[in-house]
């Protein structure tokens, strides 16, 4: 699909259209959507923005590529001025002091964040269904989930009332919605994009990235965000990526492309996933790709790795929630019954279970059999990486073990919910870049590669698109 962003910016250019109509016109469809994406539209201050480009364009003055662009925001950032409430009763309320550097350098772009929108509170989810904004809606089909925890994000870019969103992904938040509802979603490289400014679950694999339909938007978006900042210290400076990437020779021939055994042998992935993903290996074959097996970590040890570490990482980040400097607060007769109150009441019982599970595992006498053994496997798998990486330039996958089940049948069923991820986590643990590519498969194909290799990976996409 051709960039939206480009189309947009020629519209305006043009005068087809106004930036005041175009605004007006995505906030009337965010607010009439029935797929329960928006937590707040921000009406008052897209339509002021929206008019200053109007004036400028009005008066013969030049306009950057993103000014004028609606996009969305996932609901765990940080935006000056309006609330963020990441999707909890805790912070319904909370006002944001500053914005989050991704998004800042959006801003500085002339980009129009339009929403801020539903997500798993916290990030705590896999399905989008755990919101105190109730869950939002599958694109395709509003029975189903859209996945999480980036769901309404990846909806609101699927059904076009946002140009593109900005999500985080800590064990695939990006890619696993973006996957179930046919859209592009990239999880760059650890430290690719600032985390500063969203709000932390796990801050050893949070990222932040892109959601979009096309990928030149993806590569537009991952120029304007990224580079280091002062105030996030594991960023590092980032190379431009050319706009000649996708007019460039990619030959597939000569290109070594690796998939994980265990992954598609493993019994609880969809039959016709499965079907469609042997088929797109044949295809790779067929034009001269060369297709290697390789042997990875059984999915149950890498989910388990994960959400230990991820588990205790948001029991500590969230200690920081006791009602007295952020968000909302019970006054009980004591200070402690005060704290248990508050926390108590205004967490949901998936961010509750994950809290009591993260403190559980930091306590004494179960850090050293628990954590520790898990950041010791966490060393193993990013060697495994680094091995895989030596025989292979890319790893295809399945985004998710299963299609996107139906709403209502995730939130009683936390351990299906934390196997979906099996095939985004391991991935998440090695800080690698992975994309979701709405190809291959109905939940589309995850492309990753070694570390500060996105360039490589939206060639090959590119690639696939004209493949399959």
């Amino acid at each position: 699909m051709e960039s939206e962003i480009k189309r947009i910016h020629q519209d305006l250019l043009s005068g087809r259209v106004s930036c005041t109509g175009l605004v007006n016109r995505k906030i009337e469809e965010l607010k009439q959507n029935s797929h329960n994406t928006a937590n707040l539209v921000l009406t008052e201050t897209a339509l002021e923005a929206a008019s200053e480009v109007d004036q400028k364009i009005s008066s013969g003055k030049k306009i950057g590529l993103l000014e004028g662009i609606p996009f969305g925001v996932k609901d765990v950032f940080l935006l000056k001025g309006s609330v963020a409430s990441a999707s909890s009763n805790f912070l319904k309320n909370y006002q944001s002091p500053y914005s989050a550097t991704a998004i800042q350098k959006l801003l500085d772009a002339g980009a129009i964040p339009l929403v801020k929108e539903n997500c798993d509170c916290f990030g705590h989810g896999s399905s989008n269904e755990n919101s105190a904004f109730g869950p939002a809606k599958n694109a395709l089909d509003e029975t189903l989930v859209p996945g999480g925890s980036s769901g309404g994000s990846a909806v609101n870019v699927a059904k076009g009332y946002t140009a593109f969103s900005i999500g985080g992904d800590t064990g695939g938040s990006i890619r696993q919605p973006a996957g179930y509802n046919g859209i592009y979603g990239l999880k760059p490289t650890y430290g690719y994009i600032s985390r500063f400014g969203l709000m932390a679950y796990a801050s050893s694999t949070d990222c932040v990235g892109p959601l979009s339909t096309s990928l030149e938007d993806i590569r537009i978006l991952l120029n304007t965000m990224s580079g280091k900042d002062p105030r996030d210290q594991t960023t590092f400076e980032s190379i431009t990526i050319s706009e000649d990437l996708f007019h460039e020779g990619y030959p597939a021939n000569g290109l070594t492309v690796g998939y994980y055994r265990n992954f598609i042998e493993n019994e609880t992935l969809d039959g016709g996933i499965k079907k469609d993903f042997f088929a797109l290996i044949e295809k790779l074959k067929q034009h001269q790709v060369e297709v290697k097996q390789l042997e990875f970590y059984d999915t149950d040890l890498l989910v388990s790795t994960y959400y230990i570490l991820a588990m205790a990482e948001t029991a500590s980040n969230l200690a920081r929630l006791d009602g007295m400097t952020y968000g909302r607060r019970i006054i009980a007769d004591s200070l402690k019954k005060g704290y248990a109150l508050t926390r108590s009441h205004y967490f949901t019982e998936e961010t509750k279970r994950r809290i009591i599970a993260g403190n559980q595992i930091l306590s004494h006498g179960h850090a050293e059999e628990i954590y520790l053994k898990a950041r010791t496997l966490r060393n193993r798998i990013t060697g495994s990486f680094n091995r895989d990486f030596q025989e292979v330039d890319l790893i295809i996958s399945p985004v998710s073990p299963e299609k996107p089940p139906q709403i209502g049948g995730s939130l009683d069923k936390p351990l299906e919910m934390y196997l979906s991820d099996a095939y985004t986590v391991g991935f998440s643990l090695g800080g690698l870049p992975t994309l979701t590519s709405p190809v291959g498969t109905e939940t589309g194909i995850q492309i990753t590669a070694a570390k500060k290799q996105e360039k490589e990976i939206l060639q090959f996409a590119k690639r696939l698109t004209e493949l399959v």
